[in-house]
């Protein structure tokens, strides 16, 4: 690895509080919508989620705490758990907004450091959103970490972009990326993905995972595969071919052909 790739951990830290004031502001966040009653969630995560009401959530990786906060508003108690200390600051600030600090709190922690950070805490529910994986590079700690904070009896929910999504070019139809490449990559990106100014903090580190590692580094830290489902739809205009669907989504357009865009797993940890 190079001296950056070994240094990822500052990196993306650095990247993601740089990110937050971006994201605050931005049109594609949308906190004043958030804080009007707008849920994140997605209609699929709500049904294959099912009832979380007095339940005990943790979301790894929450960001700004959106996510974590749609499910408190659906009766969850919800910690919410990243990295950056500027999101953490946004996402507490949001839960009081809102009015949910009396289900909602807030930490600061690399994923890795989640059991120590939260004390060997357990919970009902752990769950991770879209956009998570990549910024980890070792998805067997990771699902080690799932387990420990798991309650026997407990499940993960996994959300994620679909890694067959970083094998096509831009245009959407050429393959151009070889699925099975597991070394980092470095980017030195100008802007985040919402709209609003320019970075100042531009590079960052991230990894492909193949749904297989996914799937076996789960089943191999304890936990039994409830369901895989792979979805045809994308939550933003991926592809100049997609076309929108409805409810914020886009698919390839009837008669394209397709490849799943999005997945999503869960998996429990036995009683």
């Amino acid at each position: 690895m190079t001296n950056t790739e070994t240094d990822w951990l500052r990196l993306n830290r650095e990247n993601w509080d740089d990110r937050v004031r971006i994201h605050a502001d931005s049109e594609f966040y949308d906190l004043p919508g958030f804080r009007a009653g707008a849920s994140t969630l997605r209609s699929f995560e709500l049904d294959e989620v099912g009832e979380v009401s007095g339940k005990r959530l943790v979301h790894l990786q929450c960001h700004m705490g959106q996510d974590t906060l749609s499910w408190a508003r659906r009766g969850a108690e919800v910690t919410g758990l990243d990295f950056s200390s500027a999101a953490v600051r946004t996402a507490r600030t949001l839960a009081e907004d809102i009015g949910m600090t009396d289900r909602a709190r807030f930490v600061v922690s690399d994923v890795y450091e989640a059991p120590t950070a939260l004390g060997g805490e357990r919970f009902d529910i752990v769950y991770t959103g879209l956009g998570a994986l990549v910024w980890l590079p070792d998805l067997s700690r990771w699902a080690g970490v799932v387990s420990s904070l798991l309650k026997d009896g407990g499940f993960v929910y996994l959300a994620e972009f679909h890694p067959l999504t970083e094998l096509l070019g831009e245009d959407g139809k050429s393959l151009e990326h070889d699925y099975f490449q597991t070394r980092p990559e470095t980017y030195d990106f100008p802007h985040t993905y919402t709209d609003g100014p320019q970075l100042t903090k531009t590079l960052s580190v991230q990894w492909q995972h193949p749904l297989g590692e996914v799937v076996t580094a789960l089943a191999q830290a304890g936990l039994r595969i409830e369901f895989l489902h792979e979805h045809a739809t994308m939550l933003f205009q991926r592809y100049p071919v997609l076309e929108p669907c409805g409810n914020g989504e886009y698919r390839f357009p009837a008669g394209h052909p397709r490849i799943p865009l999005m997945y999503s797993i869960r998996a429990t940890k036995a009683a």
